[in-house]
């Protein structure tokens, strides 16, 4: 049996694109579940401005991959709308997957 998998994507987003992201960010969130996401969280940097970090567990590294690709992908028209807010394009959208070590 699979361990679950700690899910951490980081971003900036643009100064002139605040606003339009976190109106957009709860329905991307909510998006998340139909991929089998849990423990849905959502933080800005209380030190840097303008960077966000969405953490959430999946099922398997499957899902990372899938959702990570996902994400990614300017052309998606659900998540792809993301590029147009984050600071260096969809590029610049850091995903890292952890396992539970302890």
């Amino acid at each position: 049996m699979s361990q679950p998998v700690q899910v951490f994507m980081e971003y900036k987003i643009k100064e002139d694109k605040v606003g339009h992201y976190e109106e957009a960010m709860p329905a991307i969130l909510r998006k998340l579940e139909e991929y089998e996401a849990s423990q849905i969280h959502w933080y800005g940097a209380a030190d840097q401005q303008r960077l966000y970090v969405e953490m959430y567990t999946v099922p398997t590294m499957a899902h990372y991959h899938e959702i990570k690709n996902l994400r990614r992908e300017a052309t998606n028209p659900f998540f792809g709308k993301l590029a147009h807010y984050i600071d260096g394009g969809l590029e610049k959208l850091h995903c890292w997957a952890f396992i539970q070590r302890l």
